[in-house]
């Protein structure tokens, strides 16, 4: 009997720990820019239902980035119009607060400079490109100032990646149709990668040895060498390819197939696209889950936001955010 008993008592205790241990591994906020009515949307993702929405100042924020305590979001306002094309140039970024889910502070940047793309560095500083002065604007989370701004050498600067070691910066140059490799330190650009007439968002790979970027102007990925700066290989794709994402083993390329409304699963060992899911209109970004079982993938055309599970591989369920869904951001548990 009491063997009895305490086997029980062993099982509840396991019961426990794998469901706090699935928790833990999915607790957190995800957030999304929805660019057609000017809104961040705040999503438990337990429940797959969005818990609020979060006017922004501007027209109209593109992305969005969590501090890295989950406390806070940041939306650069990018401005009304496409990246390359006429229209409004932002300078501001919206800082709101995840607790109270409201808008709490705007960091303006001085000058209308199209902030788009932000990242916290290993330095705890806020990267944010800024198109129209063709560079990278550093942000102090704790004043709120710009503390420096870094040349890209290039325009259009839309997209970034940062090493883990905050050491190098890679801007995709949209209009170019290349990558500026940046020494943070030295403040300098160290390599132009040519890679197409149009490029569009850079992902590194988890060992950083790769960086990916997909060309716009036909159904194809750009391998880049990170040590040699240089197209290693193109991957061809079937449709247009947009945002990626590596999952945390560094096993799969998560990729948002653009021209044909699917996410495409690409084997990093063999470089081979290995499965394709549905998804609705438009796909843009990618997000991993911390845990690396959950693909969330941004579609702008039906406002939602498709969770990818990746194991499974196919969409588990969609998510209602707003129209034109677009960057997404992980707020840890705080």
């Amino acid at each position: 009997m009491l063997r009895l008993g305490l086997m029980m008592v062993l099982v509840v205790a396991l019961g426990t720990a794998i469901v706090e241990a699935g928790a833990g591994a999915s607790s957190g906020l995800l957030l999304v820019a929805n660019k057609g009515n000017h809104s961040l949307s705040i999503v438990d993702p337990a429940t797959g239902k969005a818990v609020a929405s979060v006017e922004e100042s501007g027209i109209t924020g593109h992305e969005v980035i969590a501090s890295p305590d989950g406390r806070t979001a940041y939306v650069p306002i990018y401005g009304d119009a496409g990246v390359g094309r006429a229209g409004t140039d932002g300078q501001t970024i919206d800082v709101i607060d995840l607790a109270s889910r409201k808008r709490v502070a705007t960091i303006d940047l001085g000058r209308g400079d199209r902030p788009h793309c932000p990242l916290f560095g290993a330095d705890g500083r806020l990267y944010v490109t800024t198109e129209i002065s063709s560079t990278i604007t550093v942000i102090d989370p704790e004043t709120r100032k710009v503390v420096d701004r870094i040349g890209t050498d290039q325009p259009e600067s839309h997209m970034l990646a940062l090493t883990k070691d905050g050491k190098r910066a890679y801007t995709s140059n949209v209009g170019p149709g290349t990558v500026s490799v940046i020494d943070l330190a030295a403040k300098k650009v160290v390599a132009v990668i040519p890679v197409s007439k149009k490029a569009q968002r850079v992902t590194l790979s988890v060992d950083e040895r790769r960086l990916f970027t997909a060309d716009q102007t036909e159904p194809r990925l750009a391998v880049i060498d990170t040590a040699a700066h240089k197209i290693e290989q193109w991957i061809a794709l079937p449709g247009i390819a947009y945002g990626t994402a590596p999952t945390p083993d560094g096993r799969w390329l998560v990729m948002a197939l653009l021209g044909i409304d699917k996410v495409g699963l690409l084997d990093l060992k063999t470089l081979k696209l290995e499965h394709t899911i549905d998804v609705p209109k438009t796909p843009q970004e990618v997000l991993m889950r911390p845990d690396g079982k959950v693909a969330y993938v941004s579609c702008d055309k039906s406002g939602q936001v498709a969770v990818i599970d990746l194991e499974a591989r196919k969409l588990e369920r969609l998510i209602d955010t707003g129209p034109g869904a677009d960057g997404l951001a992980w707020a840890p548990a705080p």
